[in-house]
């Protein structure tokens, strides 16, 4: 993957968009990474299903996917451009709210080595600079631990609790709301 495809670069990280190109790879990582997302989400790990998925992320301007892409700095290596996670922008909404809702998921091969840190703040830049957020939301299960630490990391305050907030897996989840506001960063 071009340079030039990337919305914002970080020092192991990049940012760009979702592609339809991409729904082998973005699949194959899904099925890889199911143990790791169970029971918190579901990504899509079928082509049909990922058609569906990102054609809304890539259509819907309530909504703004981004992958989060490995950058080794060499074009030789075979992990260079390759998917990571993904970071959601749902619900968005401007005029005088300028607010939107994160879904996010990293992918196995990349756990535990800060790929999604450092992906999440390249996502805030893009949210609060050129998308022109103010706010941005993740409501997050109580007993998924990796995500709190994903947003305690890039400074997100916790806000409350919302019961039965969320129909995931056959039942209404309880969440924690975090948010952060540009003035955060």
């Amino acid at each position: 993957m071009s340079d030039t495809t990337y919305l914002a670069q970080g020092p192991r990280t990049a940012i760009r968009p979702f592609t339809h190109a991409d729904a082998d790879e973005f699949t194959f990582r899904a099925r890889e990474s199911r143990e790791l997302h169970h029971p918190w989400l579901f990504p899509p790990t079928s082509p049909d299903t990922y058609a569906a998925y990102a054609g809304v992320l890539i259509d819907d301007p309530a909504r703004a996917g981004f992958l989060v892409c490995e950058r080794t700095g060499t074009a030789e290596s075979a992990d260079d451009g390759a998917i990571a996670g993904f970071i959601n922008i749902n619900n968005i909404v401007l005029g005088g709210f300028r607010c939107g809702a994160l879904g996010y998921g990293g992918f196995a091969h990349a756990a535990g080595r800060g790929l999604m840190s450092e992906g999440l703040g390249l996502v805030l830049g893009h949210a609060f600079g050129p998308l022109g957020l103010h706010r941005l939301e993740a409501n997050i299960q109580p007993g998924n631990a990796g995500s709190i630490a994903l947003v305690r990391r890039a400074g997100f305050r916790l806000e409350g609790f919302s019961p039965d907030f969320l129909f995931i897996d056959g039942a209404w989840c309880d969440h924690e709301r975090w948010a952060i506001t540009a003035e955060m960063r």
